[in-house]
């Protein structure tokens, strides 16, 4: 079916819905939004979820569709590396990049959405509804029906075309995954670790506590806490903590004196910083970690699964909105090589995207690993040490896998994984054999690397 007038159904009025039925209604369609929260520019933020995200190059690739650069800008708080703090309280910076301008920033989740929702809400093709549960969703038919909150009222909404951006809890995915007359497939992997929001506030001057530009990361082997900064002066800090079976975990920090020691112990440098530490440490919810997969995104040409109800990832890459916006980018580029043929484009988008996301997915596992335990190691440390002097010295020639996957927007992710890949394992490799000398010269070092990714993946290419 094409059609330049559709009507499109989006369940989901997150960041990838808001975006998607921004531009879709851009196109010349007519969206109706369904949102199953409140509408949040109304309400308070509920504590504990997560409220800033690292927002970067495919990220703003989305906002640029849909002429909102300038503003989402002005949301941004630029972080220009990982400020490392180790047991000691001694803390140093590992840039993200070697190049200048290359940073991510940190940016207000519910200000994000609602810059968003402003503009979605502005354009004349788009209707929101809040305070609506998906209660079921008919594929062959792209309806779904809905329970109002507020009056208890179940309501039935048809349209041409209906897409599920309703997150890693998808209503829309689990008719996919329990429609009996086509192959579904559905995977759900879990980490042992959990995570907690706390809180750097604002200093008594309205200032920052600690370095405003950078994201820090205390790493601790099997715990983590990270802390990313927010425009009101305060820090948006996250503890990754496994579950159970560790000296100090969620299942056994059960009191106050526990929390306090743990902290002490393994973070003494923040105490100062997080007065109501104990406080919110109760508080605030500890929630699950993990990645969904699931294939194919597409069903009877009408309706389609894009950003975390396709593929949810963990945080670790700072990617997982990033991917979300990109799918929206490369949708709408699907949308113009096939002129808005919905079927055709929804089994093209399910079929090329997939092995993208996927890629994210994987890296995001990998770099959570890399991030507690690998930061603060001297090889791990001298490998960037290695990268960041020839991104410096040869923008045009070398990129890390982190700037491949961070900064370099047109590569897509399974390459940038690919290739990324073969250089950690090549600069590792040489480090670890002595041959990246300090006083070797940088082009001759950029000489090595080269070959040795080369046959790196010349031998993965043989596997």
């Amino acid at each position: 079916m094409t059609a330049k007038n559709s009507h499109i159904l989006i369940v989901g009025a997150g960041l990838c819905g808001s975006l998607l039925a921004l531009r879709m209604a851009q196109r010349g369609h007519r969206v109706t939004l369904m949102e199953r929260r409140p509408d949040l520019r109304k309400v308070t933020q509920d504590a504990g979820r997560s409220i800033n995200l690292a927002f970067s190059n495919r990220g703003m690739k989305g906002m640029k569709l849909v002429g909102l650069e300038k503003e989402v800008t002005a949301l941004c708080i630029p972080m220009f590396g990982r400020m490392i703090h180790d047991p000691k309280g001694n803390t140093f910076l590992s840039p993200y990049s070697g190049r200048e301008g290359e940073y991510i920033n940190s940016i207000s989740r519910p200000g994000l959405n609602a810059l968003l929702l402003d503009a979605a809400e502005a354009h004349e093709g788009v209707e929101i509804i809040f305070d609506q549960k998906c209660v079921s969703v008919d594929l062959e038919e792209a309806s779904a029906a809905f329970k109002d909150y507020k009056t208890g009222e179940v309501r039935s909404y048809q349209a041409d075309v209906l897409i599920g951006t309703d997150g890693a809890g998808s209503v829309v995915r689990k008719a996919m995954f329990n429609h009996k007359r086509f192959l579904f497939s559905f995977s759900q992997q879990w980490l042992t670790h959990g995570y907690k929001e706390l809180t750097i506030p604002a200093a008594a001057n309205g200032g920052y506590k600690t370095e405003k530009g950078a994201l820090h990361i205390w790493p601790r082997g099997e715990d983590m806490l990270i802390a990313l900064p927010n425009l009101d002066g305060s820090f948006t800090v996250t503890l990754f903590l496994p579950y159970s079976n560790s000296d100090y975990c969620f299942d056994n920090l059960t009191s106050e004196e526990k929390v306090m020691e743990y902290f002490t112990n393994e973070f003494p440098d923040t105490l100062e910083l997080m007065p109501n530490l104990a406080k919110e440490f109760f508080e605030n919810p500890t929630a699950p970690l993990g990645t969904i997969k699931c294939s194919p995104w597409d069903a009877y040409g009408k309706v389609l699964l894009m950003g975390d109800a396709a593929h949810a990832i963990v945080p670790f890459y700072g990617q997982g909105m990033n991917a979300s916006f990109e799918d929206v980018v490369e949708f709408d580029k699907i949308l113009d090589e096939t002129e808005d043929d919905w079927s055709q484009a929804f089994r093209l988008f399910s079929q090329r995207r997939k092995k993208d996301t996927d890629a994210i997915a994987d890296l995001a596992v990998d770099n959570f690993h890399e991030m507690k335990e690998h930061t603060a190691n001297p090889l791990f440390q001298a490998k960037r040490k290695v990268e960041t002097a020839l991104e410096s010295n040869f923008p045009e020639s070398y990129s890390s896998k982190y700037s491949l996957v961070t900064f370099s927007e047109d590569i897509p992710y399974a390459e940038a994984m690919r290739r990324g890949r073969a250089q950690d394992k090549a600069i590792l490799n040489l480090l670890d054999d002595g041959l990246l000398p300090e006083d070797l010269a940088l082009e001759e070092k950029l000489k090595i690397v080269k070959n040795h990714t080369e046959e790196v993946l010349h031998e993965d290419d043989l596997l």
